[in-house]
């Protein structure tokens, strides 16, 4: 069988953007250690924080897919609209969600002070900063040119 389920942990256009995304997560692991000097492994699942992710691996796929497919290639153009709407969210519509969440658990805390109400609070770290998706961007994109020269990893034409 020539397309084994096997094959994906050979595509370099699967490895690149996981990749890029476990760097980016293993960053904001270390960063919160560096502050906290604890070992949260929550961080290794987190949204939000410094670096974007979710920018890392969408600008890790479109990197990696430039390098092989060309830069010109109508399969780059999506990869890269791709990225440009998920890091546009991430700082927009997504930032803008964890400001409210934490707007909200703010309200929640004194209303609690005062009165009987529940302890839940919303999630607040669910976007970015601009720089947080910048250097999530970067940290893809670096990722995407070091696996790429790796004679390990095929270039997988589509």
């Amino acid at each position: 069988m020539r397309d084994s389920f096997l094959n994906i942990f050979t595509n370099v256009y699967i490895i690149t953007p996981f990749c890029a995304w476990m760097l980016a997560q293993l960053i904001k692991m270390l960063l919160n250690f560096i502050k906290t000097k604890r070992i949260n492994y929550s961080y290794l699942m987190s949204t939000g924080g410094m670096p974007s992710a979710h920018s890392a691996l969408v600008s890790g796929l479109a990197t990696i897919t430039g390098i092989n497919v060309g830069f010109g290639s109508p399969i780059f153009a999506v990869a890269l609209g791709f990225a440009l709407i998920t890091m546009f969210d991430a700082s927009t519509v997504r930032r803008a969600a964890g400001t409210q969440a934490r707007l909200i658990n703010e309200m929640v805390e004194e209303l609690f002070k005062e009165h009987r109400f529940s302890e839940q609070k919303l999630a607040e770290l669910l976007g970015h900063t601009r720089f947080e998706v910048f250097m999530g961007m970067t940290t893809g994109i670096l990722v995407a040119i070091q696996l790429s020269t790796l004679s390990c990893f095929p270039a997988n034409t589509i």
